[in-house]
């Protein structure tokens, strides 16, 4: 039986949050970060993938993410006008204090009647970027039992409220980005594969896509193939690793091909990327941060 799931966070506390092997505090310093030069910060971090650390201790934690030379972030922490429990100029004033840019926020449960609020508190924070993260206002589902995401709404809802999220979002000076998992890279009932939907019935000056590189290695689909069916379209990329056994790995110790998807990064459109890892398995959430940081450089991201 499929149960809706809402909002995302849910998710992957049902899948299980990041198996750390043991405890980590902001001021460990993982052993992957000594093997790590980091003379010149670059690069971005998702933040839910350090999102169990960050409930204990936000500053903390975001402070170790600069040391290790990330130049900016992605929220996915807002709640009650709130991120992270600091008020939208406290946490500007917070990560230009240790060195780091807000630039995209993830919001999972983001309404049309909501998105006024939530693009002011952005705005507020100096972020550039609303992210509808999955199908929003009820759609989206996960199976606990076959562990697969999906949506219960046609491709023709979902895109009508996330346009009319996206517009409201432009109309407040916010740039919007649809993120995927692997189901919208996958024919449902009807035949329709959700994200050549999306992309033939939006408007790019409105809406534009965030690519999880890794889901959609995942189902099957070439990231490089959506860069010619779309050009221009995929903003930002979530960049992310696949072990041998198809789950989340650090960037670099994973089978995905990043320099082929890379060497197409202008036709993609990709203005900024995010490292993220929804679950950690041979990693603290730390060292894996860590660790993909080292990879994006030796991959030859900037």
């Amino acid at each position: 039986m499929i149960k809706q799931i809402f909002p995302l966070f849910l998710l992957f506390f049902t899948l299980a949050a990041c198996n750390d092997s043991k405890p980590e505090t902001a001021a460990e310093a993982p052993a992957a970060e000594q093997e790590l030069d980091v003379t010149t910060d670059f690069g971005g971090l998702a933040l839910y993938t350090l999102r169990d650390t960050l409930a204990g201790d936000p500053k903390g934690v975001l402070k170790k993410v600069a040391d290790l030379g990330y130049k900016y972030i992605e929220a996915a922490g807002y709640k009650e006008g709130k991120f992270y429990g600091m008020t939208p100029t406290e946490f500007k004033n917070y990560l230009a204090e240790v060195g780091l840019t807000p630039i995209s926020s993830h919001h999972s449960d983001i309404t049309i009647e909501t998105t006024d609020q939530v693009v002011a508190d952005l705005k507020e924070a100096g972020f550039q970027y609303l992210v509808i993260p999955i199908p929003p206002m009820g759609a989206f589902t996960y199976d606990a039992e076959t562990k697969t995401l999906g949506m219960n709404q046609s491709a023709e809802m979902v895109m009508k409220n996330v346009n009319a999220i996206a517009q409201k979002c432009a109309d407040g000076g916010i740039q919007c980005l649809y993120h995927n998992h692997d189901f919208e890279f996958m024919a449902g009932e009807d035949g329709i594969v959700p994200i050549d939907y999306f992309i033939e019935n939006s408007d790019p000056e409105i809406l534009n896509f965030q690519m999880d590189l890794y889901w959609v290695t995942k189902a099957g689909a070439d990231p490089v193939a959506y860069f010619d069916k779309a050009p221009g379209r995929f903003k930002a990329w979530h960049v992310k690793d696949m072990d041998d056994q198809g789950r989340f790995a650090p960037v670099g110790e994973g089978n995905i091909d990043f320099k082929r998807i890379l060497a197409a990064r202008e036709k993609s459109g990709m203005e900024f990327y995010l490292v993220e890892q929804d679950m950690c398995f041979n990693h603290t959430a730390l060292e894996a941060i860590a660790i993909s940081h080292k990879g994006l450089r030796e991959i030859g991201f900037e």
